[in-house]
């Protein structure tokens, strides 16, 4: 790891003037630090934005939806009751995130953007696609923790499992940068590897994520989330799901079904959204949603073990989710 400069924020506006130029912004530094010792960033200075207390906690709004602060932890997400109440699949995905020591420490923006686990893109040994070489190892290599939809370009899967259970929940991120806030859907602040394949979101050099916004449902939606890992404790999943559902009447009237550890980005299964909608949600509609989720998957040479994976996945959450999963959202 070479050297670099320590620089100290204590309020958003302080944090706006020390980044750009190469620095690279501190939260919890779990990823970051990892990606220093593999050699992968070497940034001259390090702005460290823990103690901006702006930027933390979690607040219910005007009409039920939520503001999360991007230094909320991943265990803080987990205990929280309307959370854990009314929003479900959040809670469930920060609470299955690696262990709990890292939950106590690891925040919501840092798990929104942190880098891949390929291993080809983590060794110093390749020098891959995303790290500006001509190759994305993965594709002939070793692949069997690797994407099986938009694998094309570059096969590395979105790491975040915060990620795939706030894109089901709609959820909105606000940037910041020295001159103007903006926010977009979060499902759009992600890029594929078509899109650029060096970046996997939309955040400027001189931006922060300052907060993240789960709307309030226009109707109340019973949500779910559903991990598979190698093994329960500190693994990253090879599969993981996010529902969230309105069914009113006995009728699926919206669905939202998201595929984690799938795809670059996180992966709306469409296919499975429309094989829900106006049916009653049970066991027979949840296996024909389920296997309408992989539906046009193109998986690699070591990873089509994923499909069943997801397929069981999907049937069992959106099952959990029409039972009753934590109270509606409203």
């Amino acid at each position: 790891m070479k050297s670099f400069e320590w620089a100290e924020a204590a309020t958003v506006a302080d944090a706006l003037t020390q980044i750009g130029g190469g620095s690279v912004v501190k939260a919890g530094g779990l990823d970051l630090l990892d990606r220093m010792k593999e050699g992968i960033d070497s940034p001259p200075r390090l702005v460290n934005i823990r103690n901006v207390g702006e930027l933390r906690g979690v607040r219910v709004e005007r009409g039920g939806g939520l503001w999360l602060g991007p230094l909320t932890t991943l265990a803080e997400l987990d205990a929280h009751p309307v959370v854990r109440q009314k929003f479900t699949a959040l809670a469930d995905s920060a609470g299955h995130a690696a262990t709990p020591q890292i939950r106590n420490v690891a925040t919501l923006g840092g798990n929104l953007l942190q880098r891949p686990r390929c291993w080809y893109f983590r060794s110093e040994d390749f020098h891959c696609l995303k790290k500006g070489g001509s190759l994305c190892y993965a594709q002939e290599g070793e692949n069997q923790y690797h994407a099986v939809f938009g694998n094309e370009v570059c096969a590395i899967v979105h790491p975040s499992a915060t990620a795939t259970a706030l894109v089901a929940l709609e959820a909105r991120i606000e940037l910041t940068g020295p001159k103007e806030r903006r926010e977009i859907a979060l499902e759009d602040f992600f890029l594929t590897p078509e899109e650029d394949v060096r970046r996997e979101n939309k955040l400027g050099e001189r931006e922060l994520i300052t907060g993240v916004r789960v709307p309030s449902p226009v109707h109340p939606v019973r949500s779910a989330y559903l991990k598979q890992g190698e093994k329960e404790s500190f693994d990253w999943p090879l599969a993981d799901v996010a529902v969230a559902l309105n069914i009113t009447g006995g009728t699926c009237r919206v669905a939202s079904v998201i595929l984690g550890a799938a795809a670059p980005v996180p992966l709306r299964a469409a296919g499975a959204e429309k094989a829900l909608v106006g049916k009653a949600v049970n066991e027979e509609t949840a296996r024909a949603a389920a296997k309408a989720a992989v539906v046009g998957a193109r998986p690699l040479a070591q990873n089509a073990y994923k499909l069943p994976i997801f397929e069981a996945l999907v049937r069992r959450a959106l099952l959990a989710a029409a039972a009753g999963a934590g109270r509606p959202a409203r």
